[in-house]
């Protein structure tokens, strides 16, 4: 998948594409970032990795990265969830 580029030079990315890979209905999704709820982070690849980017979208305990290439086409991507197994006993 190949990723647009706004007027400033920032990715834009289709909130229905992030809410699958999120978990969540897409509807909610662009609630959750109008609040400023979802953050995001762009990181330039350095050495072996020059030409690529890391694109890493966060929800709560989701999140979502991304290696994008020089033409701006991810190249892999993976969805985490970061909440950790209950320790309790039942």
């Amino acid at each position: 998948m190949r990723l647009e580029l706004d007027q400033t030079g920032d990715y834009v990315l289709d909130p229905a594409f992030l809410a699958v890979r999120l978990s969540i209905e897409a509807s909610e999704l662009r609630r959750r970032m109008r609040l400023g709820l979802v953050t995001s982070i762009v990181e330039r690849g350095v050495d072996s990795d020059a030409g690529r980017k890391r694109l890493t979208v966060r929800n709560g305990n989701s999140v979502w990265r991304g290696i994008v290439d020089a033409d701006n086409c991810i190249v892999s991507e993976e969805s985490l969830d970061l909440r950790r197994p209950s320790t309790l006993g039942g």
